[in-house]
This record gives C-alpha cells, sequence and structure tokens, in this order.
C-alpha cells in the first residue's frame, strides 16, 4: 500500500519551512525525537545543519532510514554507530 506525501510546516532555526514526507517518515521522526528528548523542530534542525547537499524532504529520509537500519543492525550485534551519533558528531 503506498503512503501518501504528507506536507507539514516545521519552524528550523527560527524559519517557517515546508517539509513534504510520507506519513511513515512523519512517524519515524517522531518516534526519534522522542527517544532523544526533543522537539521535531530540534530534530530537523539538527538533520538540516548537517547535510552538505540535497533538499531537506531527501535529507530527513535519508537519516531515517539510517538510524533504524543501524538500530537493526546492532540489535543484531553488529555494533553499527546510530544515526543520531553520527548527527551529534558533525
Amino acid at each position: 500500500m503506498k503512503s501518501p506525501v504528507v506536507k507539514r510546516s516545521i519552524v528550523v532555526a527560527g524559519h517557517k519551512t515546508s517539509v513534504s514526507l510520507e506519513e511513515a517518515f512523519w512517524n519515524g521522526m517522531k518516534e526519534i525525537s522522542g527517544l532523544r528528548n526533543m522537539t521535531l523542530s530540534e530534530l530537523v534542525g539538527e538533520i538540516d545543519g548537517a547535510r552538505q547537499q540535497g533538499n531537506l524532504s531527501s535529507a530527513i529520509r535519508l537519516f531515517v532510514l539510517d538510524y533504524f537500519k543501524n538500530r537493526a543492525g546492532a540489535g543484531a550485534g553488529a555494533g553499527a554507530v546510530p544515526a543520531e551519533q553520527k548527527v551529534a558528531a558533525q
């Protein structure tokens, strides 16, 4: 089943912007920000500050994908570095 793209307004570094993501990515962002005890805006601000190219929606999708891939790998004993540590280190 295809997940519809949802466009939402969010404040990033004091500026309002719109981000279009599938519902699954919004849910992933909510989960990650909750685990990190931060707002969605704060998390998106970190992602925005760390991205080197591409648009913000793509950077968010890649961040969420990387986060869950690393979490799955760490659960399998692969010793992967969680995505949030990568963003925080940049």
